[in-house]
């Protein structure tokens, strides 16, 4: 039985309790959130016996196995160095950091303490995903050429993401780290992306962010692949999550949110419908299991497990690490306007 703490109790660690509905082998004794209204609904929601307001009083705590950090960007570093130093085991919610100079910290901090440790990145664990990349194991597309990712919506949800300073960086930082993943995935983590090229702008949203709200991204791996991912804070209807694999002998297409298998059309609302849905009537594409389809429970069944085998986890700091190190590339991209090398 694998004993976890949740220190988070918005968006991200809501998502995690649907992810670990269906997993075994677990239990949760505490939730902490900073605000105690907010910790004792959640415990109360979820069924936690116990919640709490102080983060240094859980990793304390000697009855825990796995810390999750379901928490904002700023606080991903203290946190997650905090936890290592207790020699508990971790896992931390994308992106790892704001920089790759924070993300290394966090890395050479699990790394020194010897405790395993997870990077949550829903995207690999989407169940659409993991059966793509079944098949380009299998050879059903020869060799991976090209990879184009689009993540999209019409903007963050809390106020803390559309400051820079807080965040670390607008659509390219929150949704640009999925799609770097994928790219990665699909075509081979051996596979080093060697340079990118980058653009981005606030189109929309100018009395919101300091950040950008429309990027787009391109990787040169070292095999002369090529990963393209095209993000947006301005796309109105509803989470975009799309991913188009190119091989010499075939081409995959996953879409988990616009071509789903229920249609809805509804008058007069039909309530929740999506993350980041902007309408309830007319015809509406609800998922038929939103934690599943993005990949929130394969990767708490993995994590879960992972622990309870002492294994390192498939996603880890390191991988969080070598994507924040990508964004931090493209962020200078966009800034010189030319190719920029990836340093890893």
């Amino acid at each position: 039985m694998v004993r976890i703490g949740l220190l988070g109790s918005g968006f991200v660690a809501t998502f995690y309790m649907q992810g670990l509905q269906n997993v075994a082998h677990w239990e949760m004794p505490v939730v902490c959130s900073p605000t105690a209204e907010h910790a004792q609904a959640f415990a109360e929601k979820w069924g936690i016996p116990e919640w709490e307001t102080d983060s240094e009083k859980v990793l304390k705590r000697e009855d825990l196995d796995l810390i999750l950090l379901a928490v904002p960007n700023y606080v991903h570093k203290e946190l997650a160095i905090a936890t290592a130093r207790t020699g508990k085991n971790l896992v931390c919610t994308k992106p790892l950091a704001r920089t790759a100079a924070e993300a290394q910290e966090m890395l050479k901090a699990v790394q020194a303490a010897g405790v395993i440790h997870g990077y949550a990145e829903t995207e690999v664990f989407s169940p659409a995903v993991i059966k793509a990349r079944e098949f380009i194991e299998r050879g059903a597309i020869g060799e991976v050429l090209t990879v184009r990712s689009r993540e999209a919506h019409a903007g963050p949800h809390m106020d803390w993401f559309w400051k820079k300073e807080l965040a670390g960086g607008g659509a390219l930082l929150d949704m640009g780290c999925h799609c770097i993943e994928a790219a990665r995935y699909f075509i081979g983590k051996d596979t080093k992306v060697v340079e990118v090229l980058a653009w981005g702008d606030r189109l929309y949203h100018h009395d919101r962010t300091d950040a950008e709200d429309s990027a787009v991204l391109l990787m040169r791996f070292e095999g002369g692949q090529l990963g393209l991912a095209e993000l947006s804070w301005i796309a109105r209807g509803g989470l975009d999550l799309r991913n188009e694999v190119y091989g010499t002998g075939g081409t995959i297409f996953t879409d988990v949110t616009r071509e789903t298998p229920i249609k809805v059309f509804s008058r007069g609302g039909a309530g929740y419908i999506v993350e980041k849905a902007e309408a309830e009537t007319g015809w509406l594409f609800p998922p038929v299991d939103e934690a599943w389809i993005y990949g929130y429970r394969e990767e708490m069944n993995h994590f879960v497990e992972c622990v309870a085998k002492g294994e390192m986890p498939r996603e880890n700091f390191e991988d969080g690490y070598i994507v924040n190190l990508i964004l931090d590339a493209a962020y200078q991209s966009m800034q010189s306007k030319k190719w920029e090398p990836v340093e890893l």
